[in-house]
């Protein structure tokens, strides 16, 4: 789903008005209800609270910083403990005897950020994750409002947050409502912590990042089960969701978005493709070939 800069749609490809899951595409809407409920949080802390990060030493420095403004610690986090999601990290936090752990897993970030949220507002910490907390209840309702749509049903997410269902078409909205907000507002605050910290929402080494960092006013998220939004600062935005969940054609679809809805840059050019190997040696490559009318 693509919207032009005035909002209306730039094209519709699959079932656009079908609820469907975000997984953390959801994060810098929950990071934007956090701030209007007092996180005080700015800059790369703000950006690792939208995060799925890579678990890279500087991502785990970051949590524990977080969790430190509100008194807390490593196991006041309720998020289901993961290895470092970045290949190498992993390996080497593997080799030094690392466990799965809620500090190590991606969504620890965002979880540190809703603990010191309840902190801040005099909220137990116990029960966070529960919808019917506070906390979830803001966060559910701040999701609503910026996708221009009621939220369809709440699930578990991986990481045992609730988890708000919309359609592409909110989602995109969704995107675009923090793009266009007003600056210093807490919608403005998220956006320009990623724009400039891409690699705490993300990680060193990923394609959001590089992104981020290559298309002047970009921001973007993804999520688990191929789930891909972002937005230009003329409101210009796009969502996506690869049916099978496959992760390695949601960057080329992407890549193929931004480039429907105008944008060139060099690194659209570079991702525009994904290699398919065959004894380890390219033989081929993943290309979109998608009828945009």
């Amino acid at each position: 789903m693509g919207l032009n800069a005035d909002g209306t749609a730039a094209f519709a490809v699959g079932a656009t008005e079908a609820p469907m899951y975000p997984r953390s595409s959801n994060k810098p809407a929950q990071a934007a209800a956090m701030l209007r409920l007092g996180l005080p949080l700015d800059g790369e802390l703000l950006a690792l609270a939208a995060a799925s990060h890579s678990g890279e030493p500087f991502h785990l420095d970051g949590v524990r910083r977080i969790l430190a403004l509100g008194g807390l610690d490593v196991p006041a986090l309720r998020n289901t403990p993961g290895y470092p999601i970045d290949p190498e990290t992993m390996v080497a936090y593997v080799r030094q005897g690392g466990e799965p752990s809620s500090l190590t897993a991606d969504c620890s970030g965002k979880h540190a950020a809703m603990l010191l949220t309840c902190v801040v507002n005099s909220w137990p910490t116990d029960g966070y994750l529960d919808p019917a907390h506070p906390l979830q209840a803001a966060i559910g309702a701040t999701v609503a409002e910026l996708a221009g749509e009621a939220v369809a049903r709440t699930g578990v997410d991986g990481c045992g947050a609730p988890l708000f269902a919309v359609t592409l078409t909110g989602l995109a909205r969704m995107f675009r409502s923090l793009a266009l907000a007003e600056p210093g507002t807490p919608e403005r605050r998220v956006v320009d912590a990623i724009q400039a910290h891409p690699e705490y929402t993300s990680g060193s080494t990923r394609d959001e990042a590089e992104l981020i960092g290559g298309v002047p006013g970009l921001f973007c998220k993804a999520g688990a089960e191929a789930v891909l939004a972002g937005a230009l600062d003329d409101g210009r935005a796009f969502a996506l969701k690869i049916d099978d969940g496959g992760f390695r054609a949601r960057t080329v679809v992407m890549v193929a978005a931004l480039q429907r809805l105008g944008v060139d840059a060099p690194v659209l050019d570079k991702l525009a493709t994904a290699p398919v190997l065959g004894g380890g040696v390219p033989v081929g490559d993943l290309r979109v070939a998608i009828d945009w009318n």
